[in-house]
């Protein structure tokens, strides 16, 4: 059966469906208790290349269970209706499908950040590694 629609028609669509922020409108929210930025790289993707610091890991293959409610998967941060989810994958393309994909599923506090982890990484932002991460998420004794 012949693609009717290549990978990148997808990305175009959905990009014009959501809100997209740049890295420099990124940053300096970064810090802000509203904002949620959300990894949905592999988690080998993680481990290799590293993170933005304090994004919360959810790979894009889990991503939609983890926000559906009645899922038996659901993780409680999703619900939190005043923060504002951003996005990112490796170069924007997944992000830009799954926060359409989030989008479809009732959310509005959706976005992804243009050209993601690259872009971060280009411009110089905050990174961390998978390790240092998981320090910091770990409850201090």
């Amino acid at each position: 059966m012949p693609i009717t629609k290549n990978c990148q028609q997808l990305v175009a669509e959905a990009t014009a469906q959501i809100t997209t922020y740049t890295v420099e409108q990124v940053l300096p929210r970064m810090n802000d208790a509203s904002v949620q930025i959300v990894d949905i790289r592999d988690p080998r993707e993680l481990e290799r290349d590293g993170t933005v610091v304090g994004a919360y890991p959810a790979p894009r293959g889990m991503l939609e269970f983890w926000v559906d409610p009645g899922s038996p998967y659901h993780k409680a941060l999703f619900a939190d209706e005043s923060k504002e989810f951003i996005l990112y994958c490796g170069a924007g393309w997944r992000s830009a499908l799954a926060a359409k994909t989030l989008q479809d599923m009732g959310m509005t506090n959706v976005a992804h950040i243009e050209g993601g982890y690259a872009a971060w990484v280009k411009a110089g932002a905050p990174t961390e590694t998978l390790a240092q991460q998981k320090a910091r998420r770990q409850p201090k004794v």
